[in-house]
């Protein structure tokens, strides 16, 4: 008898090379940002809790809504939804009327993600469209802030969260600015550790720096996310910061303060990082963060409004498919093609 020869088994590409797929991958990044959520909601209570679980729940539909009306078996599972209605709630002011995040809800799936095709097809990250399109909408409504750590947080609601829609919300009499509009429009300096925990005014995600650093470390060691994007963003964002700095520290803020302000921290570690959106040569991975840290800083220095890394992500992401055709890396055997 003769020896059995083993099979050789030809496929296409591509390749698998770990046994991990999406749905693992997106379990492990909701996981990341469960106590991004959890902290909120001890900072800002019961309104800050129904506001993720109105944005998380308006997603979810409105990608189950899509499929169906498609013919489309439901990929809810995967957990892309998910993390888009967590991320969203997280960009938004805890006194934000639901029925305004169950918008921003439907807009984020609807525009940001079924309209380009679906998951791995959208252009933008669908959570800043969502949040792009509320800011645009609703402008008022999205820059009223209201302190945290409130004593009756736990027991009443924040002024205005059940707003009906389309009726002018209430405004608290306690409302506050956050550090960032403190420093731009009051020339104001924070408390360096309670930037550094989260102990202030501002939306859901403006949380203790160190638990995002925590949680998107987490994401990087396990290969859920590149982290060469979250370093470029912050390196970006301190080397602006700087510079303006050592030419007017009296007028600009210094790199720490830029760094745990606003919501830096948590677009470089959940938001810049979508793998859709961002390049995937290695030199243009470095040029996406780093031009987003350098946009953040000059429209929060010299824009009409204290926060940019919402607007430097989505311009961003426009120009990744660009970044990846300036920085192809030479084929071998094949010189290198002239600029």
């Amino acid at each position: 008898m003769g020896t059995k020869l083993p099979i050789l088994e030809l496929r296409s590409s591509p390749h698998m090379h770990t046994p991990l797929d999406v749905a693992t991958i997106m379990r492990h990044v909701v996981y990341a940002l469960l106590p991004l959520c959890g902290f909120a909601i001890y900072a800002f209570g019961l309104s800050a809790l129904l506001l993720i679980i109105t944005v998380a729940a308006s997603a979810l539909l409105t990608e189950h809504a899509a499929q169906r009306l498609s013919g489309k078996a439901t990929s809810l599972r995967d957990g892309s939804a998910l993390i888009t209605g967590l991320v969203l709630a997280l960009t938004l002011p805890p006194g934000l009327p639901l029925w305004m995040g169950a918008v921003a809800g439907f807009i984020a799936i609807a525009l940001g993600k079924v309209m380009f095709g679906g998951l791995g097809h959208n252009v933008f990250n669908p959570a800043l469209v969502g949040r792009a399109f509320v800011q645009v909408a609703f402008p008022v409504a999205i820059t009223t802030w209201h302190p945290a750590f409130a004593p009756q947080r736990f027991s009443t609601l924040i002024d205005g969260s059940l707003t009906l829609p389309f009726l002018q919300p209430a405004t608290d009499a306690v409302s506050g600015a956050t550090p960032l509009g403190l420093f731009k429009f009051e020339h104001q300096n924070s408390n360096a550790l309670d930037l550094f925990l989260g102990l202030h005014n501002g939306t859901l995600g403006e949380t203790s720096t160190l638990l995002i650093v925590v949680c998107g470390g987490y994401l990087a060691l396990r290969g859920f996310l590149n982290w060469r994007i979250p370093v470029a963003v912050l390196l970006g964002a301190a080397l602006s910061a700087g510079l303006f700095h050592l030419y007017s520290s009296q007028t600009y803020p210094d790199p720490g303060f830029t760094l745990c302000s606003g919501g830096l921290m948590l677009g470089a570690w959940f938001m810049a990082t979508d793998p859709v959106g961002a390049p995937v040569t290695p030199a243009a991975i470095w040029w996406f963060g780093l031009l987003i840290g350098a946009i953040t800083v000059v429209i929060r220095l010299f824009g009409a409004l204290p926060e940019g890394i919402m607007y430097a992500i989505l311009l961003a992401n426009a120009l990744a498919p660009m970044l990846d055709q300036l920085t192809q890396p030479r084929v071998y055997g094949h010189p290198r093609r002239p600029r």
